[in-house]
């Protein structure tokens, strides 16, 4: 039994390693300028701490959320049952740390 926890605790780290890796790499914007790397992991991290954030909220059904972020910008797109989960989402998602705003495109769908 503890050797299947462990297994899923480290797989759930391999996947937030590996998602920070991936999105580590340097990116070029359609103006031509390039966003340095630790922007990107910034971003990364963001977004993993906003998605966690989010599970955890009893007041928001976070099931259909999609969460980017771009230079402390975060999006959120999806589908949410009430619009008191849209809002529940945007105020769980400013109050994570490095998140400088929110466009919150939810749509409530019932």
């Amino acid at each position: 039994m503890k050797s299947t926890q462990f297994l899923k605790a480290a797989g759930g780290i391999a996947c937030v390693v590996f998602a920070l890796n991936v999105n580590a790499q340097t990116a070029t914007h359609a103006t031509g300028a390039s966003t340095s790397i630790g922007t990107k992991v910034d971003d990364s991290a963001i977004t993993t701490k906003v998605k966690a954030e989010l599970l955890g909220a009893k007041n928001v059904k976070s099931t259909h959320i999609h969460v980017k972020t771009r230079a402390g910008v975060v999006s959120l797109t999806g589908t949410v049952p009430t619009a008191d989960d849209k809002s529940g989402a945007e105020e769980v998602v400013a109050k994570v740390d490095g998140v400088d705003s929110v466009k919150n495109h939810l749509k409530v769908v019932q």
